[in-house]
């Protein structure tokens, strides 16, 4: 099954290895340079597809999300800054009711990629605003150059954010940065995420590119069932209490002595090996 293509979301693979079969990283570019790559409706049905197609091809062990560069400015104008995704593309919004936009964002695509089973990272370059902050959110972890801005500025237009960072940005940074970043609609520069836990690293901007397939790497590397499970319970602390999420972190640690590549790691440490994982 080859992989989902559009204008607005292009996706390339790379493979994990160049010595082994492992097999790839899925790069998927928001593709709207000329408009901070904003989310509208053709990039929301891309990213859709994409989860789809991931969900269905094994052999793609981790998603990367990144945003197109800026293209090369007509000559006498000022080039566009680097965005990740600079928000959604407000356009879209013009004489809209709650009746339009409840169906635009119940089944939303920024849903969707939180849903996704396998590993994601956000690899931000530049602007992650608004609704971009909410896709960085959404994915597993972030990796950011030092040249990036998160923020929520939808209060600016009368609004709240709506691709979940009331909740996601919340759990990530806490209560009272959330309500800062919600309340006031300024964006934090690349160090102050970083020191806040919304960015898990951050590197110069020629360095970003290395930093992050280097990390989805060594995450391909791993059983890819392991991953599935590890990433399903971790969640589940997200929605239940300690006592609950406690027991279903047993239940799922049990269930792996269950698995082929359970015995498969536990044999290849004992004899000083290399696993060779059945991703199954």
């Amino acid at each position: 099954m080859s992989a989902p293509q559009n204008d607005a979301v292009v996706i390339e693979e790379h493979p994990i290895s160049e010595d082994a079969d492992l097999g790839s990283i899925a790069m998927v570019t928001i593709n709207r340079p000329d408009k901070l790559n904003a989310l509208n409706a053709e990039v929301m049905s891309g990213i859709k597809a994409m989860v789809e197609w991931v969900e269905l091809t094994p052999h793609v062990r981790v998603v990367i999300i990144t945003g197109a560069q800026p293209n090369d400015p007509p000559e006498g104008k000022r080039a566009k800054p680097n965005a990740f995704v600079a928000g959604a593309d407000i356009t879209e919004f013009v004489g809209k009711k709650s009746d339009d936009i409840r169906v635009m964002f119940t089944d939303n695509a920024v849903e969707a990629l939180w849903n996704l089973s396998k590993p994601t990272i956000a690899m931000v370059d530049g602007f992650a605003l608004g609704g971009g902050c909410e896709v960085a959110c959404s994915c597993d972890i972030r990796i950011a150059s030092t040249r990036s801005r998160f923020g929520t500025p939808e209060v600016n237009l009368g609004l709240i954010p709506g691709y979940g960072a009331t909740q996601r940005l919340a759990r990530l940074v806490g209560y009272g940065k959330t309500m800062e970043m919600i309340f006031t609609g300024e964006a934090v520069k690349a160090e102050e995420a970083h020191r806040i836990g919304l960015a898990n690293k951050i590197c110069d901007a020629d360095e970003l590119l290395e930093t992050t397939m280097a990390m989805a790497r060594i995450i391909g590397s791993k059983s890819s069932n392991t991953l599935g499970v590890g990433k399903a319970t971790v969640r589940a602390a997200l929605d239940a209490g300690l006592t609950e999420g406690v027991a279903i972190e047993a239940e799922a640690f049990a269930s792996l002595f269950d698995s082929k590549d359970k015995e498969i790691g536990v044999q290849a440490f004992i004899n000083r090996a290399t696993p060779e994982w059945q991703h199954e």
